[in-house]
């Protein structure tokens, strides 16, 4: 199983992470907002990543991190 971490306060929830992601298992927070206003990106079934990093490499800041 892989491990996905965010750096939520510098996501800038553009949501291009979610239509990367095969799984479909990443959306932007319905309850949070970060310091800058955004509400980030957050996994909703860790357990269903498989670690292709896709949305890792689709983000344009860098805030994901994946871990196999």
């Amino acid at each position: 199983m892989a491990k996905l971490t965010f750096r939520e306060d510098e996501c800038k929830g553009c949501g291009l992470c979610t239509f990367a992601c095969p799984k479909q298992i990443l959306r932007l927070s319905n309850e949070k907002i970060n310091k800058k206003g955004h509400h980030p990106v957050e996994c909703i079934d860790m357990e269903a990543c498989i670690g292709c990093a896709s949305c890792a490499i689709m983000c344009p800041d860098c805030i994901i991190k994946v871990e196999r």
